[in-house]
């Protein structure tokens, strides 16, 4: 890496030389050893990374990680996380924590020449820099796949990050406190209108436990009842959680429209200026609040790199995670998996792997075993994953599960085994120690159902209020 005079850039070099180090203090010689570069710090990176320090000693290679946040986000708890069932805090694992013995640079991924092993960084703060490697390892995940649908850029929220999950929470929580404190009936139903577009399991997660928060909240101020709140879920195909079976489907729908909650199948969002919501089919209604969650899309950033991708944008790699072109030859020193990588299903031949949390955290362990083989010269293994299960809460005490493919669960049953697969593939003891006594906490007292999206979204309004303004000051005399 060249030299830099910004200083930010300076401490991300020194880190990384500092690991560098570490590999050549056995002989005082320069690194030899080489430098595995992971893009994303999310499922499959941290399970990658994790996964070659423990097989490859620091004198065998040093490992980086690029991510723009310090901590990898479990995404499965987001829902929990937006209803105040779980501490934000404890859905995420901080990289100082879980990836001891790594360097980790906080920036965005912003180019990849893999033809010269280097990728640009833009850090936070700071000009951007370069960073060489031997060998890359490319987990950057997806981004929401939105669309040109008019104003949703301007309302929609978001629900892949926790600080997505907590503003949901602030926002829904501060709509029913300002609903609370108008007479203006037709203002009053627009703010207490829950828009949700996407039926699959994010969706229907995060409806479910917000709509449980909700109905909660209302009961805390007085004249208002469960039944002034509406909510609203819009999804484009013929029914929900695609990923379970149609009957589990059915009955989670039949369970939704039992609380109330309004579903719109085979109907897409079709504008939302404003908060002036409308379908395909006609429906038009107020809503101040609309979440997307349709889909899922590769990070736009791996069309700005040199490695082969398909048409989805995701980098074709083989079953051994190996980065491959169209015509299957492989590039050498490249590996993908997780969102962003068309990785074949050898369970189901002839697809790909789905987008999920739970092929993400295994093909980052095999293909951090497979890279420690090839660093030792031994033959790669292909990844072949056959799903165990998928489970999904509904809220409180609800949900749905399909085990193995065969056995269905529901209510009470499948929700106790949403918590518990979750909570033993939360990286990290203590986050699970923590994760577990918030859910005690939660069984024994109240939900905490304070706003603080005010002070969320402007921290230092109150100060400005109140800050004198300065003197001007005098030119100088000639």
């Amino acid at each position: 890496m060249p030299p830099t005079k910004n200083p930010d850039v300076r401490a991300a070099h020194d880190q990384i030389a500092e690991t560098d180090a570490l590999t050549s203090s056995a002989t005082g010689r320069p690194r030899k050893s080489p430098r595995i570069l992971i893009l994303g710090g999310g499922s499959l990176g941290l399970y990658a990374a994790k996964r070659l320090r423990r097989r490859l000693a620091h004198r065998e290679a040093s490992l980086v990680v690029v991510d723009p946040r310090p901590y990898m986000t479990y995404a499965p708890f987001l829902p929990e996380a937006a209803a105040g069932s779980i501490d934000a805090r404890y859905v995420v694992a901080p990289f100082h924590k879980a990836l001891k013995g790594v360097s980790t640079l906080q920036g965005k991924v912003s180019e990849i020449r893999h033809a010269e092993r280097r990728v640009e960084v833009t850090p936070v703060a700071g000009e951007p820099y370069w960073v060489t490697y031997d060998h890359l390892i490319v987990g950057l995940g997806s981004v929401a796949r939105t669309l040109p649908i008019p104003g949703l850029a301007e309302v929609g929220i978001g629900f892949k990050h926790v600080e997505e999950a907590i503003t949901l929470r602030n926002h829904v929580l501060g709509r029913i406190d300002l609903a609370a404190s108008t007479w203006d009936p037709e203002l009053r139903k627009r703010l207490l209108t829950f828009t949700f577009v996407g039926g699959g399991f994010a969706g229907i997660e995060a409806l479910g436990e917000v709509e449980d928060m909700a109905r909660y909240a209302v009961r805390v101020h007085p004249g208002m009842r469960p039944e002034d709140l509406r909510f609203v879920l819009v999804e484009g195909s013929p029914r929900v959680l695609p990923e379970v079976s149609e009957e589990l489907g059915g009955y989670t729908i039949e369970r939704l429209r039992e609380r109330g909650i309004e579903i719109y199948l085979s109907t897409f969002l079709s504008s939302c200026v404003g908060g002036h919501v409308e379908l395909s089919d006609g429906t038009a209604f107020e809503s101040d609040t609309v979440v997307w969650t349709a889909g899922v899309k590769a990070n736009p950033v791996l069309a700005k790199s040199d490695l082969p991708l398909d048409p989805q944008g995701r980098v074709r790699t083989n079953a051994a995670l190996q980065v491959v072109t169209e015509e299957g030859v492989v590039v050498p020193d490249a590996y993908a998996g997780g969102d962003c990588a068309a990785v074949p299903d050898l369970i189901k031949p002839g697809s790909f792997c789905p987008p999920n949390a739970q092929h993400a955290i295994r093909q980052g362990a095999h293909l951090g075993e497979n890279l420690s083989r090839v660093l030792r010269s031994a033959p790669v293994r292909d990844y072949s994953h056959k799903n165990v299960g998928a489970v999904a809460s509904l809220g409180t005490y609800k949900g749905v599960a399909q085990m193995l493919g065969r056995f269905k669960v529901r209510g009470f049953l499948a929700w106790v085994l949403h918590r518990t697969y979750h909570v033993f593939a939360m990286p990290t003891l203590d986050r699970k120690l923590k994760i577990m006594a918030g859910w005690t906490a939660t069984l024994l007292f109240r939900r905490e159902v304070v706003a603080l999206g005010s002070v969320m979204q402007d921290p230092r309004h109150e100060f400005l209020a109140a800050s004198v303004p300065a003197k001007p000051t005098s030119p100088p005399q000639g």
